[in-house]
């Protein structure tokens, strides 16, 4: 019975209620003889392209005497913005470096500094950046407030796969 039953629950209860804000960051595997998980800096920018806050950034936080944070300028696009001038490590902000594959970002923590912002056009920006590698830069528009909900996808072409913002309706 249990069988039956279970597969058609499945069908017709939904497994989301709604979507979540929350933004995909996938770290493409690359065929490379040595591998060094990239250096990113998550961050919403006004339209001007100024930094407004930090979302995410991701280093290597175990290196002794904080050697890690001298590779952050190679970041350069957020260093030059906002990096120069954080005080590191920024609480809530600042993580490990990640492995290949795909990383979700809960973005509920920041809506409420989202709803608080002027109306206009914003973006978020993702730069990635790997030892022995390249840097490359991806931004997902953002038209604030949000009225509507919706998904947005961009797609890097070497140091950054698919990356997807989902945020609900204001409303």
């Amino acid at each position: 019975m249990a069988g039956i039953l279970i597969p058609i629950l499945l069908l017709v209860i939904p497994t989301h209620a709604s979507a979540e804000d929350q933004l995909q960051v996938e770290i493409p595997r690359l065929p490379v003889a040595e591998y060094h998980a990239p250096y990113v800096a998550i961050w919403l920018a006004d339209e001007r392209g100024k930094q407004v806050f930090d979302i995410a950034l991701w280093y290597d936080l175990r290196m002794a005497n904080r050697e890690g944070e001298k590779w952050l300028k190679d970041l350069r696009l957020w260093w030059r913005r906002s990096g120069r001038f954080a005080d590191l490590p920024i609480d809530g902000v600042t993580g490990a470096t990640r492995r290949p594959g795909q990383t979700t970002i809960d973005l509920t923590p920041f809506r409420t500094r989202l709803n608080q912002l002027p109306a206009g056009h914003y973006s978020i920006v993702v730069e990635a950046a790997r030892e022995l590698g390249g840097r490359e830069t991806v931004e997902l528009p953002l038209t604030l407030p949000v009225d509507t909900s919706f998904s947005t996808t961009e797609a890097g072409e070497h140091e950054l796969g698919a990356i997807t913002l989902t945020l609900e309706s204001n409303e």
